[in-house]
């Protein structure tokens, strides 16, 4: 099953958001095809991507949206966030190898942003 492109990749607005989206792709990609064998994605694995794409869609700061790790606000739902957690925790170090760029700039470069307060309703 292959991941929807979202909307808002070619608005410049939300040119963050966009390269979020693709790092989270490729760590879900390269930790589907090690533990399930998926190509693309298996079942399981694309509705957690889809999971998660709706969910940053819907992000309260918008492009002004630190990593998940800095940020104020959790999305998702305890169980989600942990299937996350542990895909991202085995993606991460293989992600310098094979896409050095969007691992630096996840690591280095996105996670010293900060995070801003919450809007005021």
């Amino acid at each position: 099953m292959e991941i929807k492109v979202i909307e808002f990749t070619t608005d410049k607005r939300f040119a963050f958001r966009a390269r979020e989206q693709k790092t989270l792709e490729a760590m879900m990609r390269m930790y589907c095809r090690h533990h399930h064998g998926g190509e693309p994605l298996c079942a399981e694995c694309s509705a957690l991507a889809e999971y998660a794409q709706r969910r940053l869609e819907r992000c309260v700061f918008g492009d002004a949206k630190p990593t998940c790790a800095n940020c104020v606000v959790h999305c998702y739902r305890a169980d989600e966030r942990e299937r996350i957690r542990v895909m991202m925790r085995w993606a991460g170090p293989r992600m310098i190898l094979r896409h050095p760029v969007l691992a630096f700039m996840h690591k280095v470069v996105d996670s010293r942003r900060p995070a801003p307060q919450l809007p005021v309703k």
